[in-house]
C-alpha cells in the first residue's frame, strides 16, 4: 500500500502536444509513479512510473519559461511549467526519488513484468524486512550499552577522586605538623581534579556511533528553498549535511524538542529557543520509512504523528504488521508442509488449501527462509542478553550515584566547618 501514498503535490501546468496548449492542474508524486491531473475535468493527463524516466531537466525557451522536462524510455517528452512553490524545489524532490528508485531497485520493473510475485517471495520479503528492523534495533542497543559502560567508568573515576579528596580533607582537619588546635589555612586543590575531568570528558566525546545515514531533501524556512543533503542518526544525536558534506546543523539528543512525522517520507525536527527563533529542518527522503522506526526508539517521547501519518499507520502499516505477525507464527510449520505438498487442516483455516501437486514455497525459498529465521533467533537472543546486561549495569549505576551523592554532601559539610 505504500506505493499509492502521495509524497507531494504541486500546482502547475502541463503542455498538451496534440492540442498545443497548457492545461492547469496538479502534479502528484508517489514513491513509484508520477502523474498530472487536470483541475477542470479531473482527468489524468499523464501517469508513468519513475523507473521509465531517462532524464529530468530544467529547460527554458522563448515560448516556455522556467519549465521542467521529463524524458521517458520511449523518447516521450513531458513539459511542466508554472510549478509552485518553485521549479527548483519540484526538480530536487522528483530527482531524489527517481535516483533512489534506480539505486534501490535496478531492473525492478522488468522483474515484475516477467515473473509474478509468488507466496514464497512475499514471505521472504516480509521476513527480510523483519530482519533489517531487528538488526537496526540491536545496533542501537549495543551503542546504548557502550554509553552505559562509559557512564559506569566515569562514576568509578569519580569515586576514586572522592577518596583522594577524603584523604586531603582529613589532613587539613588535623595535620600532624600543626601544633595548635585551631584549623590551618586553606590550600587550593582544584587543579588536578579539573585535569582528570577534562581528560575523561574528551575520552567520552571521542566515540560517535553512526546508526544510519540516508540521503534527504532539506528545506529550512520556506518550501521553495530546498537542497539535497544527508541525514545521519548518531547514538548521541542527529547531524544534517549538505550535498558537499558540509555540516549544516548538529542536534544533540537532549536538544531535540520535537520530531513531527508529516508523511511516511517527510519529517521535521525542531529545537526551541527563548528570545530567538527556533531551529527547524524539514526533511524528505525515499529512505525515510527505514529511519522513522529508529527515531521512534531514540526519541519515543518527542515523536508526534500528524494526520497523514496517522492515516497511513492506521491502514497500511497495521495491515502489514498483522500480516507479518501471522507470517512469523506460521512460518516454520508452513515451510515444511508447503515444501512437501501437504494440505493444511481445517483448524488452520479452510481458505488456505494447498494442492499436493503444486507446492506453495519452492525448496530454494524454504532454505532462504530457514536461514533468515535462524538469523532472527540469533539477533533476538543477542538483544535479550544485552538488555539483561544493561539492566544490571543500570542498577549498579543507580547505587553508585546514590553513594557518590552522599559522599559529596559529606565532603561539603566538612569543608564548610573549616571555613
Amino acid at each position: 500500500m505504500s506505493r499509492d501514498i502521495c509524497v507531494h503535490t504541486w500546482p502547475g501546468s502541463y503542455y498538451l502536444e496534440l492540442e498545443k496548449r497548457w492545461v492547469p492542474g496538479k502534479l502528484a508524486l508517489t514513491p513509484r509513479t508520477l502523474k498530472f491531473t487536470a483541475d477542470k475535468t479531473g482527468e489524468v493527463l499523464v501517469h508513468f512510473p519513475l523507473s521509465s524516466i531517462i532524464e529530468i531537466k530544467k529547460e527554458a525557451s522563448h515560448f516556455i519559461f522556467s519549465s521542467l522536462t521529463i524524458l521517458e524510455k520511449d523518447h516521450i517528452k513531458h513539459w511542466f511549467s508554472a510549478l509552485q512553490p518553485s521549479r527548483n524545489a519540484v526538480f530536487s524532490i522528483i530527482e531524489h526519488f527517481w535516483r533512489e528508485q534506480l539505486l534501490s531497485h535496478p531492473g525492478a520493473a522488468a522483474e515484475v513484468s516477467s515473473s509474478p510475485m509468488t507466496k514464497g517471495k512475499e514471505l521472504t520479503g516480509l521476513m527480510a524486512c523483519s530482519q533489517k528492523r531487528l538488526e537496526d534495533t540491536t545496533k542501537v542497543l549495543h551503542h546504548q550499552g557502550e554509553q552505559i559502560d562509559s557512564i559506569a567508568k566515569g562514576l568509578d573515576q569519580m569515586e576514586s577522586d572522592l577518596e583522594v579528596a577524603d584523604r586531603l580533607l582529613t589532613e587539613l582537619e588535623s595535620p600532624s605538623w600543626w601544633p595548635f588546635s585551631s584549623m590551618p589555612w586553606k590550600a587550593p586543590l582544584e587543579t588536578k581534579p579539573r585535569a582528570s575531568t577534562s581528560a575523561a570528558s574528551s575520552e567520552a566525546f571521542g566515540k560517535e556511533g553512526i546508526v544510519i545515514r540516508v540521503p534527504v531533501v532539506i528545506s529550512q524556512r520556506t518550501e521553495s528553498q530546498v537542497k539535497p543533503g544527508r541525514l545521519t542518526i548518531l547514538v548521541s544525536g542527529l547531524e544534517i549535511h549538505d550535498s558537499n558534506s558540509l555540516l549544516l546543523h548538529k542536534f544533540e539528543r537532549e536538544e531535540v524538542d520535537d520530531i513531527k512525522i508529516h508523511t511516511p517520507y517527510e519529517i521535521s525536527i525542531r529545537q526551541r529557543f527563548i528570545g530567538k527563533p527556533d531551529i527547524t529542518y524539514r526533511l524528505l527522503s525515499a529512505k525515510m520509512p527505514e529511519v522513522i522506526p529508529i527515531l521512534e526508539v531514540q526519541f519515543s517521547k518527542k515523536i508526534e504523528l500528524l494526520e497523514d501519518a496517522l492515516m497511513f499507520r492506521g491502514t497500511g502499516v497495521s495491515s502489514l504488521t498483522e500480516k507479518g505477525f501471522s507470517v512469523w507464527q506460521a512460518a516454520s510449520g508452513l515451510m515444511d508442509r508447503a515444501l512437501h505438498g501437504e494440505p493444511l487442516g481445517s483448524q488452520e483455516g479452510k481458505s488456505l488449501q494447498l494442492q499436493v501437486t503444486e507446492p506453495l514455497i519452492s525448496e530454494a525459498e524454504a532454505q532462504e527462509l530457514r536461514q533468515i529465521l535462524r538469523k532472527l533467533k540469533s539477533l533476538a537472543l543477542d538483544a535479550e542478553t544485552e538488555l539483561e546486561r544493561q539492566d544490571e549495569a543500570l542498577d549498579g549505576i543507580t547505587t553508585a550515584v546514590d553513594r557518590t551523592t552522599l559522599t559529596i554532601d559529606k565532603h561539603n559539610r566538612r569543608m564548610k566547618r573549616m571555613t
